[in-house]
């Protein structure tokens, strides 16, 4: 199996020899075996992929040494993360994560040189130029290239989102903690969900609505408010009763779901100004992108003011996750080459992997 992504050239301190980058979110992991290429427009190239279950592993240092047992032939000496959350230190913050996540445990596991860690979304904002930008559904808007900042949201185990600023040498991403902005309700039927799960009034981060997780506690609180039993247990199930059109809560929460999801990608792009696009990345909306269709989902992005006029004219695209965190997370680690090794060395200070 083989991907390219464009590559600009590269500083000396890069490593010649294949490195490993995965893509590491609250569900699933995907690790690949990448090789810096010296082709035309210098790219990289996947030599081996996988993807993980992360319930199937204790931890992600077992996870990733399954993948090294099973695909690799040589060892391997660096490894970029792109991680759901933040990283604080030498570790990956996320209430969402598997299983903690420690670099310099990590590195001494895998007997690496260098581990380095950048946020998922932040992975996907710089993929958003190559594979990413060429590929997807469209959801609304012109379907036509803009220039100016481009937003790549995607929600699944949590809700995460990165804004990619245009700029030289290929501008620069931004990661957001967007999907910790408190949760707005836009009618009645939402108040009464709010209200539900928050009775005591205080903060509720719109991820915990607009995520997978969320889409279940929607359909269970509209469940309670109906005084009926939940009988479905999966945000998949949930899907696919409203679907099957099986299951008045389950189609009522893919409703409210989708109307939540266009006010908060609405609102991330008037802050933005998102003039070049809206990328809703991973399988669990491409799986549903009929339900979106005819959902209340543009007319919530739209907004009922002033800046319609401006949110019409942006793009917005639903398109499968697949290698692009990988892609992403190997272009950020040789675009900063040196600069990346210096900081994972400070990162797991200890001294040199044994």
């Amino acid at each position: 199996m083989n991907a390219a992504i464009d590559q600009p050239d590269q500083p000396a301190s890069v490593p010649a020899a294949p490195f490993l980058a995965a893509d590491v979110g609250g569900t699933h992991a995907r690790v690949a075996l990448i090789q810096a290429t010296q082709n035309a427009g210098r790219g990289v190239e996947v030599l081996a992929y996988r993807k993980f279950a992360c319930g199937d592993f204790g931890g992600l240092a077992e996870l990733l040494q399954a993948f090294v047992a099973s695909e690799l032939r040589a060892p391997v000496r660096h490894c970029v993360l792109a991680c759901a959350g933040q990283l604080m230190g030498d570790e990956v913050l996320n209430d969402n994560s598997a299983w903690p996540i420690h670099l310099p445990s990590l590195r001494l596991a895998l007997a690496l040189d260098d581990i380095v860690a950048l946020n998922d979304f932040e992975a996907l904002g710089y993929a958003l130029d190559n594979p990413l930008a060429c590929s997807g559904r469209l959801l609304c808007g012109p379907d036509r290239p803009t220039d100016g900042p481009t937003l790549v949201i995607g929600p699944g185990t949590g809700l995460g989102a990165a804004v990619r600023l245009p700029g030289p040498a290929g501008g620069r991403v931004l990661t957001t903690e967007a999907g910790q902005m408190d949760f707005a309700p836009h009618s009645i039927r939402e108040r009464e969900i709010l209200a539900q799960l928050a009775p005591d009034g205080g903060y509720l981060p719109y991820e915990h609505i607009v995520s997978g997780p969320g889409l279940l506690t929607l359909y269970r609180t509209l469940c309670s408010l109906r005084g009926e039993t939940p009988w479905l247990a999966t945000p998949e199930a949930v899907t696919a009763a409203a679907m099957a059109c099986s299951d008045a809560q389950a189609a009522e929460a893919v409703e409210i779901f989708c109307a939540a999801l266009g006010s908060f990608v609405g609102s991330v792009a008037m802050t933005f100004m998102a003039s070049g696009g809206v990328y809703l990345a991973g399988g669990f909306l491409d799986s549903m992108f009929g339900l979106l269709e005819r959902s209340a989902f543009e007319e919530r992005f739209l907004h009922g003011r002033s800046v319609r006029a401006f949110l019409s004219q942006v793009p917005v695209w639903v398109t499968e996750h697949g290698q692009h965190g990988v892609l992403g997370a190997a272009r950020w680690y040789l675009e900063r080459g040196g600069t990346v090794a210096a900081a994972s060395r400070h990162a797991v200070a200890g001294g040199p992997s044994p």
